[in-house]
């Protein structure tokens, strides 16, 4: 069993892994219908290579780099690197328009911004017209023979490295930029102890021991940033990088992951689809699988079976519920569900076909999470209980209904507030520490 880190900052936290690890694979990448890893080993080198290239193209601490990707190996080495020269790493998505990347790369003073695509580079070297502080557009998809693509940055890195630095748990890790009252995104400063807290509470809840997960949920939100992505490095796991929403079954099948981080849309998708499959299944079936669900959930509420009702269980597992588990590849053991409230009865579906089910709760604001059902502590229909070291109260002052009250959560999980947004971050932030989280 593993047990929780103890991190004072993201670079201590990719370093130890690196460390105990090197030989784990831990990012997986499919090209031409083939699956390729690199391993902690591999991925430290990489880092190493970028944060010397970075330091080449003028980043100190207390700058800004950013990114416009999806998930990807070479935009883990982007935050990483930047970490390590004790700068500050703000992602943006690709779905996003040039106004929007135009608005966070200025809001945020970033210097550097790493592009996707050569469109998106592109784009973002017409942005830079109006952007005097962002001194370099870097092209993670340029051939290594032009000077502005992350090949060439990585070669100069790998000839001028540059002495990793440590910053204070304090300081400022990165941005996630969240949709605004006012219609502008608003950056959420997240310190390396924010989101560091985060990682190590949960590792207190759940006991991993070298999982395997498939990301497709961005990492440019914080969700898929701190419970994937930091989590899953610092336990020494293995992560495969999901190529495109439209391939993610066949991607499941092909790299049976044990664990999975989702969002209710993704269970909707799996409930909607396994129904149909059995709609057009034979009567008997179709009665079998309807039994099959409602004995799984007499259990896991702890009555007891008969003989008979055990025999029917044992024939839905078999006939079933392991032949819809084969399609995520049949090791799927739980999933994690975030960002808004999981429907009970697809939370009861799903764990009904023997997959465990953890809801939790939180927001970018909270690096995300505040609160989550965990072995020992589930209960499908709740957001489980408070993250080790949070503490949550409820402000009845705001609420004209009876027994309701606004969620408050305190801990050192709560952000440092909104870049640029004083006003903002007073309306949310109380003088005792406190976050009002709207809900």
């Amino acid at each position: 069993m593993e047990v929780a880190s103890v991190h004072e900052n993201l670079v201590e936290l990719c370093e130890s892994s690196c460390r105990k690890y090197p030989g784990r694979p831990l990012f997986g990448t499919k090209r031409a219908g083939e699956w390729s890893w690199i391993t902690y080993g591999d991925f430290k080198e990489r880092v190493d290579a970028l944060r010397g290239g970075l330091a080449g193209l003028g980043i100190a601490p207390g700058d800004r780099v950013a990114i416009v990707a999806d998930n990807c190996v070479e935009w883990a080495t982007a935050a990483y690197a930047t970490y390590g020269l004790g700068a500050i790493f703000v992602p943006m998505y690709t779905a996003q328009t040039p106004d929007e990347w135009q608005f966070i790369l200025g809001d945020s003073a970033a210097k550097v911004v790493f592009a996707a695509t050569s469109k998106i580079h592109d784009q973002l070297k017409t942005v830079q017209d109006n952007l005097p502080g962002l001194l370099h557009v870097i092209g993670l998809s340029l051939p290594a023979s032009d000077e502005d693509s992350y090949e060439a940055v990585l070669a100069q890195g790998r000839k001028n490295p540059a002495a990793i630095q440590h910053p204070e748990a304090t300081s400022v890790a990165g941005f996630v930029y969240t949709s605004g009252t006012t219609g502008q995104p608003k950056g959420v400063v997240l310190s390396h102890k924010n989101i560091c807290s985060n990682v190590e509470g949960s590792e207190k809840m759940f006991a991993l021991n070298a999982e395997r997960s498939l990301a497709f949920l961005p990492w440019a939100h914080s969700f898929g940033q701190t419970a994937e992505l930091h989590f899953f490095v610092s336990g020494g796991h293995a992560i495969a990088i999901n190529d495109d929403v439209g391939n993610l079954v066949a991607n499941l099948s092909e790299v049976r992951p044990s664990i999975l981080l989702a969002v209710p849309r993704i269970f909707n998708r799996i409930y909607d689809g396994v129904n149909r499959q059995m709609a057009g299944k034979p009567a008997p079936i179709q009665a079998l699988f309807r039994k099959g669900l409602k004995l799984a959930a007499k259990r896991r509420a702890g009555e007891a079976l008969g003989f008979a009702d055990k025999c029917l269980l044992a024939a839905a597992e078999k006939l079933i519920f392991s032949k819809v588990r084969a399609k995520f590849g049949g090791r799927l053991k739980l999933v994690l569900s975030g960002s808004a409230a999981l429907n009970k009865d697809v939370a009861e579906f799903i764990d009904a076909l023997g997959i465990l089910v953890y809801e939790g709760y939180g927001l970018t604001e909270t690096s995300p999470v505040a609160t989550a059902n965990y072995p020992g502590h589930r209960k499908i229909g709740t957001v489980g209980k408070a993250l080790p070291g949070c503490k949550i109260e409820l402000d009845f002052s705001k609420s004209d209904n009876e027994g309701e009250g606004e969620i408050i959560i305190f801990g050192p999980n709560v952000m440092q507030g909104y870049h640029n947004q004083p006003e903002e971050t007073a309306r949310v932030l109380r003088t005792d520490g406190g976050f009002r989280s709207g809900d």
